[in-house]
């Protein structure tokens, strides 16, 4: 089996880490891989905002986001490192696009020994009634809104890749 087979394997969603920040290469080799996912079009239309674990705007979008949020733990799971992706507004594929590059960089992580969990949770504030506070603070270029967000650290917490039920879920015609 290929290695990025392997890494596709044992990746699972980390609810847990500790608070030891992200090396300089490793958010570099994160980030290019964020960078290096295909775009429609090559139209390259999104946009990567890196944030420490325990930035301000982290708890004010927890406080917009209601009764989607959990009360007895933040919706980060105290990674030290959140990266938000945005993406050109009206373009018919941002969200596919945004898509990949977080898969791209969930992999990348869980192939450097990090843990991480995709947050589309965000959402829920991001679309509410101060997604242009949030937007300039996390300094979205023009035009652009959030897509989804990913968070990355050392796990603190092990959790078993997912099950599947291939009869269930794959046609072969």
């Amino acid at each position: 089996m290929s290695e990025v087979l392997k890494t596709i394997e044992r990746r699972s969603s980390t609810r847990g880490y500790t608070a030891e920040k992200l090396t300089p290469a490793e958010l570099d080799a994160l980030i290019t891989a964020g960078l290096q996912a295909p775009t429609a079009t090559n139209r390259q239309e999104l946009h990567f905002t890196v944030l420490p674990g325990d930035a301000p705007v982290l708890f004010d979008i927890q406080s917009a986001m209601g009764g989607r949020a959990r009360p007895e733990k933040n919706f980060w799971y105290d990674a030290p490192t959140v990266i938000v992706i945005s993406g050109e507004a009206g373009f018919r594929w941002t969200a596919v696009d945004a898509g990949i590059a977080v898969e791209n960089i969930a992999l990348a992580a869980e192939d450097l020994g990090l843990g991480n969990v995709i947050l589309g949770c965000l959402k829920a504030a991001m679309d509410g009634n101060a997604t242009g506070n949030f937007a300039r603070t996390l300094d979205f270029p023009e035009g652009y809104t959030f897509q989804i967000a990913i968070a990355v650290g050392r796990k603190s917490a092990e959790k078993e890749p997912h099950t599947y039920d291939r009869e269930k879920q794959v046609t072969v015609l």
